[in-house]
């Protein structure tokens, strides 16, 4: 493998921001089909059409040369992908890679809990979106909720360094259930993080009317709970609060009520080696169609890749108003 990196460069876009986080979907595969992330029918790619995981690593290895210290493996859901964990091991000896954290469903955690640790997988955050098992099955539309609570208690009997609960609130489906989450995460000694739903792909409701603003549902929970600003920063876009007198904090993702793009420090990689610089926004460099035609040379993938940090933008352009999505792909297909 030929690599001509000088590993004193750093990915720094137009905006003087430095870019030193990946989130890399391994597949678009899942056996959950959450209602805000893809529609009930979703076809998915073929094998031949995704990165295969030899090169999930090698994109990883390279952007880990150019200063990316944080890597979140996504899918779909990741741990579905046949030999997942290969890649979980090799990525995690990678010299430079201070975080490498997973995002799950929970579905095949009770399997591969202790497995991830010793691979070097850091923190983990499961998504959650419901404890009451009939509604769990409602958004997720296949999904098990005790199987799911099951493979959160192996992860947190496991010791990683941080768990933390992912959950979308939509109006009228689950926003009733923000002090019960918020009580559950306190009751496990984790955190909670609330993610308004960001309008990508066409689902089957309506987001418009299901929408509700995170500085809602901290009002609801500042009448509960002493709610203290934190200064925790994870790296991401949350903004932190601490449940008074408990270990557990509450972080706030809010694409819609409290851009963050400001601060914005990763791109994306989907499972088809697109490299996405935004969210919010279609403009993509193809590193697939570079790798195959390179196998043995990184320096035209790295190339590809300092080049993209020209055409990242300032910020999303998230609007509900929108008659049609802000972005056609779904979710699942960037990367949860």
């Amino acid at each position: 493998m030929t690599i001509h990196a000088n590993t004193s460069r750093k990915l720094i876009d137009q905006f003087g921001r430095q870019v030193d986080y990946i989130r890399l979907s391994i597949t678009d595969r899942c056996d959950f089909r959450c209602q805000y992330c893809m529609s009930e029918d979703m076809t998915f790619l073929s094998r031949d059409e995704v990165l295969s995981l030899e090169e999930c690593a090698r994109i990883v290895r390279i952007f880990v040369q150019l200063g990316v210290n944080k890597v979140r493996i996504t899918g779909g859901e990741p741990l579905v992908r046949k030999n997942a964990l290969w890649l979980f091991e090799e990525v995690g000896q990678l010299s430079g890679l201070d975080q490498l954290v997973l995002t799950t469903n929970g579905s095949q955690l009770a399997k591969h809990a202790l497995a991830l640790k010793a691979a070097g997988v850091k923190r983990i955050n499961v998504s959650v979106d419901s404890l009451q098992a009939d509604r769990f099955k409602q958004i997720t539309r296949t999904g098990d909720l005790t199987q799911v609570l099951d493979g959160l208690q192996t992860a947190i009997n496991t010791g990683f360094d941080g768990i933390k609960l992912n959950t979308v609130l939509m109006r009228g489906i689950n926003d009733d259930e923000a002090e019960d989450l918020v009580a559950f995460a306190v009751h496990k000694n984790i955190d909670i993080s609330f993610i308004e739903e960001m309008p990508l792909g066409d689902v089957n409701h309506a987001r418009d009317s299901t929408f509700i603003t995170n500085q809602d549902t901290l009002k609801r929970l500042q009448s509960k709970y002493t709610l203290l600003p934190s200064t925790h920063h994870s790296g991401g876009p949350a903004r932190y609060w601490q449940v008074a007198n408990t270990a557990t904090k509450i972080g706030f993702i809010s694409p819609h009520s409290h851009n963050f793009c400001e601060s914005c420090n990763r791109v994306r990689i989907s499972c088809k080696g697109e490299l996405f610089l935004c969210l919010g926004h279609e403009d993509k460099v193809e590193l697939m169609p570079l790798m195959r035609m390179h196998p043995n040379d990184d320096q035209p993938i790295i190339d590809a890749i300092m080049n993209s940090m020209r055409i990242k933008p300032k910020g999303h352009d998230f609007d509900l108003k929108r008659a049609a999505p802000a972005v056609i792909r779904f979710m699942s297909h960037t990367g949860g």
